[in-house]
């Protein structure tokens, strides 16, 4: 029997929280508000995290669903996630001045795909439908493209030619689903080629490998992270394909005292999206209904660094920091 006034072990998993790619795309707007001022716009959300955008917003960033929504010459940013060809050729014809936020990693599946296509091959695009980066990959890759997202999905394919089948895959999939639709596809297609699980991003897997190894020892996790986060999502849905209650809060506020029935140990995470203030509010949170202990584990050490756009690598001098 636990009672609230036991004291709660909070495990935070490392690493968590931003990646690489996430601090590059939200420095680009902020420095494009330094160097052009407000507003400048972004197609999409720029990651999908509702703090950051909001956070954004109030320092004159303009959030947009499509690019004809934006005034001509515009300073405009695509978002982390990628864009089609059709897109940056909208924004060309409206003169739009665009800088590209698009995460390197998400990059080198656009060129992946296209080098596939341009040998002729059918190319398999592993990812879910309707996801920004999906959508954004989809309209890089001319020729032959299916989506699929699940193993069952493989019997259906239609492809031109058996043994000129190549695959790519959404950066932020779980690496143990992607895992068994690769070997799906490979017991249909012998000849099949690819990147492996390279594809999916450093922050990606290590976040998951974090989760993976504290799962056996605790009682329930929590992911912080966006409710349309690819990469939050899949924490969750580790934590729960292990036997473990698992929830997924986009703000502190969502944490909900009946959740800590029962249990004395809770590892705490956060989606590559999510600022790690928001991982601190929600210890704060816990310490309002529970006594909290609090535990980092020894995690990968992450050191990789994106370099920014050209024009925005020299900071703007005066520039006022919000």
């Amino acid at each position: 029997m636990v009672s609230p006034t036991d004291t709660l072990r909070v495990i935070l998993a490392r690493p968590r929280g931003f990646c690489a790619g996430v601090e590059r795309a939200i420095e680009i707007v902020e420095r494009a508000l330094e160097q052009y001022g407000a507003p400048v716009y972004v197609r999409h959300e720029i990651v999908h995290n509702h703090h950051v955008v909001e956070e954004l917003r109030g320092r004159g960033a303009i959030f947009v669903n499509e690019v004809d929504e934006i005034p001509a010459g515009a300073v405009t940013v695509f978002s982390a996630h990628g864009v089609s060809r059709k897109v940056e050729a909208d924004a060309a014809g409206r003169k739009l001045d665009v800088i590209d936020a698009t995460c390197p990693l998400v990059q080198k599946v656009h060129n992946e795909g296209r080098r596939y296509a341009g040998r002729d091959y059918d190319v398999v695009l592993i990812g879910h439908a309707g996801h920004p980066e999906v959508e954004g990959t989809r309209g890089q890759i001319e020729g032959r493209l299916h989506v699929i997202a699940t193993v069952d999905e493989v019997a259906g394919l239609t492809v031109r030619d058996p043994a000129r089948v190549a695959y790519v895959t959404q950066t932020t999939l779980s690496i143990f689903d992607t895992k068994a639709v690769i070997e799906a596809l490979k017991r249909r297609f012998p000849a099949l080629i690819g990147p492996d699980t390279r594809n999916i991003c450093y922050a990606t897997q290590n976040r998951q490998k974090a989760i993976l190894d504290v799962v056996d020892s605790v009682d329930m996790i929590v992911v912080v992270g966006g409710l349309n986060s690819s990469n939050s999502r899949r924490l969750r849905e580790i934590g729960e394909g292990a036997g473990v209650p698992s929830y997924l809060i986009d703000r502190p506020e969502a944490f909900e005292a009946a959740w800590l029935d029962g249990v004395r140990t809770l590892a705490l995470t956060a989606g590559a999206s999510a600022p790690e203030l928001l991982v601190q509010q929600t210890i704060e949170r816990i310490r309002t209904f529970r006594p909290v202990v609090v535990e980092t584990r020894d995690g990968v050490e992450e050191n990789v660094q994106f370099r920014l756009p050209q024009r925005l690598q020299t900071p703007v001098p005066n520039a006022s920091v919000a």
